[in-house]
C-alpha cells in the first residue's frame, strides 16, 4: 500500500499550489465582497491546461486522472473555495457526463470545447420541488419529428451564466417512474432558454449560482445524451464523481482555515504567551490536523477507485460526508481561535465558515449521504 504521490501528481500540486497562492488567492477577499465571478483565474486555468485534466488529450484534456483533479480541487479551495466550486462543478458536473454517456459525436462537440476553456460546464438535476428527491423531475420533453421541445425550470445550477451548453435531465415518459427521465445536451442561447442569477448567499458569493427557464427550448434528436430513460441514472452515477470533488473541496476549505489558525495562534500574545503555547488551543489545532488528514485520506481513496475501475459508490459518499461535516467543525474552531478577530472579514476564516455550509448541501445533503451509505452496507434495498 503505497500512500506517496507520483511523480505527475507532485507536479499537479505544486502547479496549482502556486497558482492558487499566485493568481487565485490575491483577489478572493474582494471578490467576495463584490460577488464577483473569477473570470480571468479561469482563463488562466484554461491556458495552463487544467480545465480538461483528468480527461483524455485527444478531447483536449490533459490525459490525467481523478487523484488529479481532486489535488487541484482542493489546493484552489485552500484559498478561494468559490474558485473550487467552479472548477469542481466544471469538471465534474460538466464534463463528466459528456465523458461516461455522450457518443463520439458529442464527445468532440461538446467535450472539447470544455477541456480547452472555450466555455464552463454545467449540469441541470435540482429542481424547485425535486432536490433530494432528484426522482421527482417535473421538466418535460416531448419528442416532435425530429427535435425534442424540452420545458420546466432548474434551480441552484453552479456555472450557468458561463455555459454555452448544459446536460440536464426532463421526463420523457411520465408512465415509467425515474426509468422515464432522460438527459439532454442544450444550448443555453437556445430560443426560450433563460439562465438567471439572482440568487443572494450565505457564502461561495463569487461562484456563479443560476435558475435555468426552459420554455419550449427545442434541441435535435442527437442532442438525446445516453439512452432514452437512462437519464436519471446517468445523473447519479454523475453525483458519485461529483461528491469526491465536494469533498476535496471541504478538505481543501478545512487546510486553509487551519493554517490560517496555526498561523494566528502563534503571533497572538495573550497573557504574555501565545495562544499556541496554551494546551487548550493546542488540542484544537491538534484535532483539526487530525480530522483533514482523516477526511483527506477518504477522498483519496475514492478517487483512487474510480481511476481503477472499481466500485466507489460508498466510498464517494462517505468521503464526501464526512470530509464536509469535518470542514464545518474546523472552519467553526477556526473562528474560535481568532475569537472576536475570527468574526471580522480581514482575519478570513469568517468566508471559510460561510463557505463551508453548502457543502453539507450540494450533490446530495449529509442526510442523502447517510441513505447512499445505508444501502451500500445492505441496510436497505439499493436504487
Amino acid at each position: 500500500m503505497n500512500f506517496e504521490l507520483s511523480a505527475e501528481h507532485q507536479m499537479i500540486q505544486k502547479l496549482v499550489h502556486e497558482f492558487a497562492e499566485e493568481e487565485v488567492a490575491p483577489g478572493a477577499d474582494e471578490r467576495d465582497r463584490k460577488q464577483e465571478f473569477p473570470l480571468d483565474v479561469f482563463k488562466k486555468l484554461a491556458k495552463l491546461g487544467l480545465l480538461g485534466l483528468p480527461f483524455p488529450e485527444k478531447y483536449g484534456g490533459g490525459g490525467g486522472d481523478t487523484i488529479g483533479f481532486v489535488i487541484a480541487v482542493e489546493e484552489l479551495s485552500r484559498v478561494c473555495a468559490s474558485t473550487g466550486i467552479t472548477y469542481s462543478a466544471h469538471i465534474s458536473l460538466g464534463g463528466a457526463p459528456i465523458y461516461l454517456f455522450g457518443t463520439e459525436e458529442q464527445k468532440k462537440n461538446y467535450l472539447t470545447p470544455l477541456c480547452t476553456g472555450e466555455y464552463l460546464g454545467a449540469f441541470g438535476l435540482t429542481e424547485p420541488n425535486a432536490g433530494s428527491d432528484a426522482g421527482g423531475t417535473q421538466t418535460t420533453a416531448i419528442l416532435q419529428g425530429g427535435e425534442w421541445i424540452i420545458s420546466g425550470s432548474k434551480c441552484f445550477i453552479t456555472n450557468g451564466s458561463f455555459a454555452r451548453n448544459i446536460a440536464l435531465t426532463a421526463v420523457t415518459d411520465r408512465t415509467k417512474g425515474t426509468d422515464g427521465i432522460s438527459a439532454f445536451i442544450v444550448p443555453t442561447d437556445a430560443a426560450g432558454f433563460t439562465v438567471l442569477a439572482n440568487y443572494e448567499k450565505l457564502g461561495l458569493h463569487a461562484s456563479n449560482t443560476t435558475e435555468l427557464i426552459l420554455e419550449n427550448v427545442s434541441v435535435p434528436k442527437e442532442n438525446l445524451l445516453g439512452e432514452e430513460g437512462n437519464g436519471f441514472k446517468q445523473f447519479l452515477a454523475t453525483l458519485d464523481g461529483g461528491r469526491i470533488g465536494i469533498g476535496a473541496m471541504a478538505v481543501g476549505i478545512a487546510q486553509g482555515a487551519f493554517e490560517k489558525s496555526l498561523h494566528y495562534a502563534k503571533q497572538r500574545k495573550q497573557f504574555g504567551q501565545s495562544l499556541s503555547s496554551f494546551q487548550a488551543i493546542q488540542f484544537k489545532l491538534a484535532d483539526m490536523a487530525m480530522q483533514i488528514e482523516l477526511a483527506r485520506t477518504l477522498v483519496y481513496k475514492a478517487a483512487w477507485l474510480k481511476d481503477q475501475g472499481r466500485k466507489f459508490k460508498k466510498e464517494a459518499a462517505m468521503a464526501k460526508l464526512f470530509a464536509s461535516e469535518m470542514c464545518m467543525k474546523v472552519c467553526d474552531q477556526a473562528v474560535q481561535i481568532h475569537g472576536g478577530y475570527g468574526y471580522m472579514r480581514e482575519y478570513q476564516v469568517e468566508r471559510f465558515f460561510r463557505d463551508a455550509k453548502l457543502l453539507e448541501i450540494g450533490e446530495g445533503t449529509s442526510e442523502i449521504q447517510r441513505m447512499v451509505i445505508a444501502r451500500e452496507i445492505g441496510c436497505l434495498e439499493k436504487l
